[in-house]
C-alpha cells in the first residue's frame, strides 16, 4: 500500500506568503534556463506538487514569464515561489528552498543542462535533459490530456 500524500507547509523569506503543498514524490529537480537563474538569483530547485493552499494571497505577486507560464513570488521580500502553467492544470513546481523542511528530498534530474553555466557542476550522476528534450516532454504530456 502507498503511503499517503503529505501536506508539508512552507513560506517566504519574511513569511508574509504561507503556504502548504503536497509534493507529487519527494524529488527535486534543477532548471538551468535563463529565465530561472534570472529569477532565483542562481539554479531554481523545484518539487514538483499537485496540490498548493496558499493562507493569504495578497502579498502573492505573479509574473507571466512566457507564453505558457508565469512565476510567482512575495511582493513583500521577492522570495521566488512558484512556477506554474498560465492554462492552469495541475503541477505547480515550489522552490525547494521555501518548504520549510527540506531534509527528506532527493535530486532527480537537471534540465535545460545546454543553458547551465559552464562555471559550476553539481555532483553525482542523474539525468541531465536539454531545453528540446523537455519540451518534447512537455508537448507529449500535453497531448496526452487532450
Amino acid at each position: 500500500m502507498a503511503a499517503a500524500a503529505q501536506n508539508l507547509s512552507g513560506g517566504c523569506l519574511c513569511g508574509a506568503v504561507r503556504f502548504t503543498a503536497v509534493p507529487q514524490k519527494r524529488e527535486m529537480d534543477v532548471c538551468h534556463c535563463g529565465m530561472c537563474r534570472r529569477w532565483s538569483g542562481g539554479v531554481f530547485m523545484a518539487v514538483s506538487c499537485g496540490e498548493v493552499t496558499i493562507e493569504d494571497e495578497s502579498q502573492l505577486g505573479s509574473y507571466l514569464s512566457s507564453d505558457w507560464a508565469m512565476r510567482q513570488f512575495c511582493r513583500n521580500c521577492g522570495s521566488s515561489l512558484f512556477w506554474r502553467l498560465r492554462e492552469g492544470g495541475d503541477h505547480v513546481a515550489v522552490a525547494l528552498q521555501s518548504f520549510d523542511d527540506t531534509g527528506s528530498f532527493t535530486f532527480l534530474e537537471e534540465i535545460f543542462i545546454d543553458d547551465k553555466p559552464a562555471l559550476y557542476d553539481f555532483a553525482g550522476e542523474r539525468p541531465r535533459l536539454t531545453g528540446a528534450e523537455v519540451m518534447a516532454r512537455f508537448q507529449a504530456q500535453q497531448e496526452g490530456r487532450q
